[in-house]
């Protein structure tokens, strides 16, 4: 099977083709940086993260571009909020970005643009919008004239005159705005400047960008006039997506992307996630309430991408429950290698069993399956798993050393392209700490305790090893330990 994806723009899945044979230009629309990211924007990450893992997986060469909104009224009014600058409140929150996504394992993008940082771009595009016919300016701002696009609401399914008759009684004349339009449905290309706002030189006067001229503008600058994929969370196909379509296929006369993908909503209880409700959720608040960041990313993996979510409690458990069974898989060789002759526990990618990586990518395949995939990862883990509580309480296992290290190669080499990894904590040493060498003698004087029958000391031995994270298990073979 090879790979197809439900594209919104067609509303069918296709299988998937490529401008440039083995290469994929991604573009995903990022944060408007005015506050700390929210599960959203974890699940809409997490999400293109792992399409971008698996395409490059799979054999392509992917340039992943995310942009930050930088300028917008949202920063505006945090700035004013807080007695700041737009400047200030982008830099901080942009950092906290940085950081949240780290926490959550997100591979960074080949590159971050800003609308800031393209405002030559911007102002290119608006100029040949003007020249086109497509927008016209009005004091100091200036439209696009959606009227103009034939092929406007071609992504959504809207239509102009669907719109028009439900917004007709919601629409202010008497708005300054609203006289400027030739038509209701226009929007904003550049807005003259404001007081006490930022505002860049144009040929229309000082102002700023609208939105969704932005992503138009880093689009065609950092991956040209037509890209593979754009990614986005599915509240952005109308009207931000739409709009891009209008404006850079207006100019160019080619589509704007071949595939138009988006992941679907959470919800937090059953309800939409907002402040006004009190379940509006951070990654950093989460995550400081030790819930695990691969449980997280689990929890986000195990829905179809393009289906609401709703985070509950349980829902959280599940997942956590569930990478308690991928850790342990995934820390098969560093617990048990040493045993099995293991020297080094290195991933080695051409010793993974093909057949089941061909049942993960056959699975992944259907419009980015990933909770079939991690079907696939969950047998391996759970298998291993098995072996692993084998080995500790038998000491050796009938399995072949060669099966085992298969089997463990390839959990690690297919959890990586989801994004989920494992690695055995790092010991410290402390006054609780105790040697191979320490264990052995006690477990030697336990031996002989029980022996002359006092088992009131062969208890306290074995006491004392648990209070030091020891575990001892008792077999015809003998006494053997592990580390808890």
């Amino acid at each position: 099977m090879t790979l197809s994806i439900y594209n919104t723009l067609t509303r069918r899945q296709e299988p998937f083709t490529t401008v440039e044979p083995g290469k994929v230009k991604m573009y995903y629309c990022g944060v408007t940086v005015y506050d700390y990211c929210h599960l959203g924007h974890a699940r809409a990450c997490i999400i293109w993260d792992v399409v971008r893992r698996y395409l490059q997986f799979i054999g392509y060469q992917v340039r992943y571009i995310q942009n930050f909104t930088d300028i917008d009224d949202k920063i505006l009014n945090r700035a004013r909020l807080e007695n700041s600058s737009m400047e200030k409140v982008a830099e901080r929150f942009i950092k906290a970005y940085f950081e949240d996504m780290s926490r959550l394992g997100i591979k960074e993008a080949d590159e971050y643009p800003r609308a800031t940082h393209t405002m030559n771009g911007i102002q290119r595009l608006i100029h040949d919008l003007e020249h086109k016919g497509f927008a016209y300016s009005a004091d100091g701002d200036v439209y696009y004239a959606v009227r103009n696009f034939n092929e406007y609401g071609k992504l959504s399914g809207r239509k102009l005159e669907d719109l028009q008759a439900g917004a007709s009684e919601r629409v202010n004349v008497q708005d300054p705005e609203y006289q400027k339009k030739h038509y209701p449905f226009d929007f904003a290309l550049w807005k003259a400047a404001k007081p006490d706002e930022p505002a860049w030189e144009s040929p229309w006067g000082k102002g700023r960008p609208g939105w969704h001229i932005e992503c138009s503008a880093m689009v065609r600058d950092r991956l040209g006039d037509t890209i593979d994929i754009h990614a986005g969370g599915a509240d952005l196909i109308f009207p931000h997506h739409e709009n891009e379509i209008a404006q850079s296929e207006a100019v160019t006369g080619k589509p704007l992307a071949n595939f138009w993908l988006h992941n679907g909503m959470v919800k937090v209880d059953g309800e939409k996630m907002s402040k006004s409700l009190g379940n509006f959720t951070t990654i950093r608040d989460l995550l400081d309430r030790n819930v695990d960041p691969m449980a997280l990313r689990l929890f986000v993996l195990m829905a179809q991408y393009r289906k609401p979510i709703d985070f509950t409690d349980e829902a959280i458990l599940a997942a956590t429950n569930g990478w308690h069974t991928l850790k342990e898989g995934l820390l098969f060789g560093y617990e048990h290698g040493k045993k099995l002759g293991w020297e080094n526990l290195e991933l080695i990618t051409s010793e993974i069993n093909k057949v089941e990586v061909e049942k993960f990518t056959a699975a992944v395949d259907d419009d980015f399956n990933f909770p079939g995939g991690l079907a696939v990862i969950f047998e391996l883990a759970k298998e291993l798993r098995k072996e692993g509580n084998i080995i500790v309480h038998q000491g050796k296992t009938d399995t072949s050393t060669d099966e085992l290290w298969q089997k463990w190669q390839t959990l690690i080499t297919l959890a990586d392209v989801l994004g989920l990894a494992a690695k055995p904590e790092v010991e410290t040493i402390s006054e609780n700490s105790i040697s191979d060498a320490e264990i052995e003698e006690l477990i030697n004087k336990r031996q002989a305790a029980r022996k002359a029958k006092n088992f009131a000391e062969s208890d306290q031995i074995r006491d004392q090893l648990l209070v030091k994270g020891v575990t001892l298990i008792d077999s015809r073979e003998g006494t053997r330990w592990h580390r808890n």
